[in-house]
């Protein structure tokens, strides 16, 4: 297994190689930092007891929120929001409305994470990591503080806080931001995800907030292969446009912010998965193949498959994987963890479960591209056809770093 796991490591970067816009110019130190940096996470925060009980901590901080937010919901949607039913229950997990029930968290995320950057908690940690990738990849200025923010913001609200600086990056830096938006995921949708993967995977919220820690080193060496970039040196810093005045004003921005993301997340699983059955009930007026009908996941999850062999997975594992790596492309990775969340225990093994968590932790979707050519695309339109070509190319460096992810924790 571990032959087969750094076989598939090294495939993943010869990936990224052979998509280079230029060879001779890629930083060989972000490259080389960017692994090492990758692993040393992974060792520490996976391996150290310390650090696994601190994951232990924020997972029964996750339940306490999840319960919070319940609270809220069942007090404003009553039944429909998790409040006692008003008839009895013919099949169990019936009342259970995803919109009402696990969405509504969002709101509560979006206003908490408000107020900790008010109280400035947020800012000391970015910039905690910040500092760890410029000391070990040598990656400076606006570029390496929106990669720290990543973590914690998705892929609008990282560029945002560094805003001035965009139109004056270079194109590799601007992919690599690119990058690192599509292989991590909000810090709103970390606690989202960890309820849904709770039943099935071990300290689901430190697993998850692990895999948007180590891949973004994974994205700006895999990016530094793609599109090269020379790091800059200069230490950057938040620009926020209307900070809040005060805490109770954070919150009301937070949640404000937060019910455009919310209704943005129902409006793309809407879409996506309506589209996707017109697709395949297209498909399904062709033969049937191996005795199931043909559809879009299923042909990912033949080019998927391998690839998740590649990463140390058994190939029984791996076709299962792929299927589901398929989906979070296509469907966004929110469907992908239900999906994951739905299997039956003896589906996967523990290890195959553990590394999917990790590979399919990433905004890579062909949904996140719309979203970030049209936010990206108001904030610097001067360099909006820059911005559609690399858009395209960030969904394959971001499936790579998250994959390079899931290799590394499968080694482990």
């Amino acid at each position: 297994m571990a032959g087969q796991g750094f076989l598939g490591i090294a495939g993943l970067f010869i990936l990224a190689w052979a998509f280079s816009e230029d060879r001779r110019a890629i930083p060989w130190r972000t490259v080389a930092g960017g692994i090492l940096l990758q692993w040393f996470l992974a060792l520490l925060l996976l391996k150290v007891p310390g650090a696994t009980e601190i994951f232990f901590l924020l997972n029964r901080g996750v339940e306490a929120l999840q319960t919070a937010t319940d609270a809220g919901s069942g007090f404003v949607f009553g039944y429909l929001g998790g409040g006692a039913a008003p008839f009895a229950q013919i099949r169990p997990g019936a009342d259970f409305i995803l919109a009402f029930r696990a969405l509504p968290l969002v709101l509560t995320i979006s206003a908490l994470s408000a107020l900790l950057f008010h109280w400035g908690i947020l800012q000391r940690v970015v910039m905690g990591f910040a500092w760890l990738l410029h000391r070990s990849m040598g990656v400076g200025g606006a570029l390496g503080l929106g990669a720290a923010v990543h973590i914690f913001v998705g892929m609008i609200e990282a560029p945002l806080l560094i805003r001035p600086y965009l139109a004056r990056m270079s194109r590799g830096e601007l992919f690599a931001i690119m990058s690192c938006g599509m292989a991590g995921i909000a810090g709103t949708m970390m606690v989202l995800y960890a309820s849904i993967l709770g039943p099935v995977i071990p300290n689901a919220l430190g697993n998850i907030l692990i895999a948007s820690l180590i891949s973004t080193p994974a994205a700006l060496a895999v990016s530094a292969l793609m599109v090269p970039f020379v790091p800059g040196d200069a230490a950057g810093q938040f620009h926020l446009e209307n900070p809040p005045a005060n805490a109770v004003d954070a919150i009301v921005k937070g949640t404000t912010d937060g019910i455009g993301l919310l209704v943005n997340i129902i409006a793309m699983l809407l879409v996506l998965v309506a589209l996707m059955t017109l697709v395949n009930m297209a498909l399904s007026l062709l033969p049937d193949i191996a005795g199931a009908p043909v559809t879009v996941q299923r042909g990912l999850g033949c080019l998927f498959a391998p690839l998740m062999w590649g990463i140390g997975m058994p190939w029984h594992d791996a076709l299962i994987a792929g299927t589901l790596m398929g989906t979070k492309t296509v469907l966004t990775e929110f469907v992908a963890y239900l999906d994951l969340a739905a299997l039956s225990g003896d589906a996967l093994a523990p290890r195959s479960r553990l590394m999917l968590t990790y590979a399919l932790c990433g905004f890579a979707n062909f949904g996140s591209l719309g979203i970030m050519i049209g936010g990206l695309g108001v904030m610097i339109p001067e360099r909006k056809e820059e911005v559609i070509f690399l858009a395209s190319k960030s969904i394959l460096s971001g499936t790579i770093a998250t994959c390079l992810s899931g290799a590394v924790v499968g080694l482990l």
